[in-house]
């Protein structure tokens, strides 16, 4: 077997265990195996009598192989098990924030028909399941008593779009789960007397 063989084998051997030193972290001795072998393929490459140039091309080929295969194994190595334990990965922002009832229920509202109880230039305050909530509309100003879609909640904001040609229908619901100014009259109203 040609001396060359010898040199190509051990620059092989040497990106192979640059490779595992990556993959499976061994406190520097597979890279200290790694970096010997690929110095030793150099020194035979050049050892060649007339055949100088294999020595340029181990070390060409040490000098652009080796930091392209450590490239793909870094954008590989996440993807391993060992990877996936060693490195940390980004958080969701369901893990980080704190739980938040109020959120949770404002969430809950999208989709939901309500009235407005006065008039929206854009902000004002929508009837929701006998409950007052702040709203804000699409940016158009909207009539007082017209019904609204919640069509979003981001960071307490509920966001309303105005219903078409529908108009608030007076119904048998329970009274009690009525606001009390819909129900009697203003007591402190001097004409309701």
């Amino acid at each position: 077997m040609d001396p060359w063989v010898w040199a190509v084998l051990l620059l092989v051997l040497g990106m192979g265990l640059a490779i595992l030193e990556i993959f499976f972290p061994s406190a520097g001795i597979l890279g200290f195996l790694a970096a010997s072998s690929i110095l030793a393929a150099i020194y035979m490459g050049f050892q060649q009598e007339g055949q100088e140039w294999v020595g340029f091309v181990i070390l060409a080929t040490a000098i652009v192989g080796l930091p392209a295969l450590v490239i793909l194994a870094f954008k590989y190595w996440p993807k391993t098990a060992i990877g996936r334990r060693v490195l940390l990965m980004t958080p969701k922002s369901q893990d980080v924030l704190p739980e938040d009832p109020q959120m949770d229920h404002l969430r809950s509202l999208v989709g939901q028909v309500a009235q407005t109880k006065c008039k929206m230039l854009p902000a004002g305050a929508i009837l929701l399941e006998g409950r007052t909530i702040d709203a804000v509309s699409e940016g158009m100003p909207i009539e007082a008593g017209q019904l609204v879609r919640v069509i979003e909640v981001s960071a307490n904001r509920v966001v309303v779009r105005p219903l078409k040609d529908e108009q608030p229908a007076e119904s048998a619901e329970d009274v009690l789960r009525r606001p009390i100014d819909s129900v009697t009259n203003d007591p402190f109203d001097e004409q309701s007397r």
